[in-house]
């Protein structure tokens, strides 16, 4: 054998362990690079969600805070009960000139003139109308306050609240802002004295609907919402959860089944305004259920949530091995037995956290609300789920549409709050399955 023979020999295995490390090397790189595309995508999704949050906080943030006037207001009787007679429901109490308490005592506050009426007009734009409902259920709550003097604090306009939020530049022409010099000049000797300052805002949480931003409120949205929750979860639970098991553990596998399961799956996905079209349809043109009224609401949120709770429980009884099942049935359990005694406690931790993910998606959805009339103006809370009511997504949709600046910060807070209701429920749903959940 040549020398020659030997070399090439010996350099053939090199060549193929080239190749082979050539593309190791590649298979490596191609590895790496996917990774990388991977982890990009996580960090833009991560910032576009911070952006998104932070500019709703941002925005939003100063809502759960309100401008407010301490005033020491003398609840003078000629005012508000000239006879005399203490009846809280006499006509001349409940249209009593509330209002003119507060412009007093801020005259009072501000050394305005009774003979300067320009001065008392621009005064007077600094409060809230809302304090004629103030004073007046102070009133009606307590009649002894008559002829007493009292310190409250008076919620402040709108437009003072966003001046004094720094939400406009005061230093712009006086034609250009809604705040003139001198109502400027009264807030800064009021902010002195420490008599205009910035308080929690209760007012978001418990008040209704209203025209005037300052006194604005989510109250009755929240009771619709939770109305609407409470239907959903006492006729979507049972139900859904008796279909699944019914559809998981006896229905026979047929074509009659097949077609179940498969329209189950796409009602899964239909648009949610499809099942505001048939709630529109069925509930309030055929059954006559009243328009705006939770239980409508309710009603249709049902229908929507079925599919998602039907699909979530399937998934979790599928997730029960069936050696629990053969063994239930080896020591002479039923069927009906080895599901309710085994099965479904076994599988109750996914159904839970199915079920709440459900509502949270439930309690988000506008659309359908909006075509059953849940848009309506409604300032009372509902007594029962047949009354009048909102929802917290709708009334952030009529929020968004208002033209006064102040609303713009109530619809941020008012997303902030959802976003903490879903945020508990889906943190709950989580706490749920890693509690009860079971390792097999």
């Amino acid at each position: 054998m040549t020398d020659a023979t030997l070399t090439s020999r010996k350099a053939a295995p090199a060549r193929k362990t080239g190749r082979r490390d050539i593309g190791l090397r590649g298979r490596y790189a191609a590895e790496r690079r996917f990774r990388a595309y991977g982890l990009i995508a996580i960090g833009l999704g991560l910032l576009f969600l911070f952006l998104l949050l932070a500019s709703i906080i941002m925005d939003g943030y100063t809502a759960f805070r309100q401008t407010s006037i301490q005033l020491n207001i003398n609840f003078d009787e000629q005012v508000i009960d000239p006879d005399g007679g203490r009846d809280t429901s006499s006509m001349a109490m409940l249209t009593a000139n509330y209002p003119l308490l507060a412009q007093r005592a801020l005259y009072d506050e501000l050394g305005i003139g009774e003979d300067d009426s320009a001065a008392q007009r621009d005064a007077n734009a600094l409060l809230s109308q809302g304090v004629r409902t103030q004073l007046r259920d102070m009133v009606i709550s307590d009649p002894d306050i008559i002829g007493t003097t009292q310190t409250v604090w008076v919620l402040a306009h709108g437009d003072v609240d966003s001046a004094f939020k720094g939400q406009f530049d005061l230093s712009i022409d006086e034609s250009r802002r809604r705040v003139n010099d001198r109502q400027v000049a009264f807030m800064d000797q009021l902010a002195e004295d420490n008599v205009l300052q910035q308080r929690f805002n209760t007012g978001l949480f418990v008040n209704g609907a209203s025209s005037r931003p300052e006194t604005a409120g989510m109250g009755v949205a929240i009771v619709g919402s939770f109305y609407m929750m409470l239907i959903v979860l006492v006729l979507a639970l049972p139900i859904g959860v008796a279909a699944s098991i019914y559809l998981e553990e006896f229905a026979p596998k047929n074509r009659l089944t097949d077609i179940i399961e498969v329209n189950i799956n796409n009602l899964a996905a239909v648009p949610s305004i499809v099942y505001g079209l048939l709630g529109l349809a069925v509930f309030i043109n055929f059954v006559g259920l009243p328009r705006s009224a939770a239980i409508v609401g309710g009603l249709v949120l049902t229908l929507m949530t079925l599919p998602t709770i039907i699909i979530a429980t399937r998934a979790a009884l599928k997730a029960v091995p069936p050696s629990i099942r053969d063994a239930a049935l080896g020591v002479g359990a039923s069927k009906m037995q080895t599901v309710f005694h085994h099965v479904l406690p076994l599988a109750a931790p996914g159904i839970l956290t199915g079920t709440i993910i459900g509502l949270a998606t439930a309690l988000g959805e506008t659309a359908p609300l909006l075509l059953i009339g849940m848009v309506a103006f409604v300032a009372d809370y509902p007594a029962t789920p047949f009354d009048p009511s909102t929802a917290l997504p709708v009334q952030i949709y009529m929020w968004s549409n208002q033209a006064e600046r102040a609303f713009v910060e109530r619809t941020s807070g008012a997303i902030i709050i959802l976003l903490g209701f879903l945020a508990v429920m889906n943190i709950t749903a989580i706490i749920l399955r890693r509690r009860f959940e079971r390792r097999w």
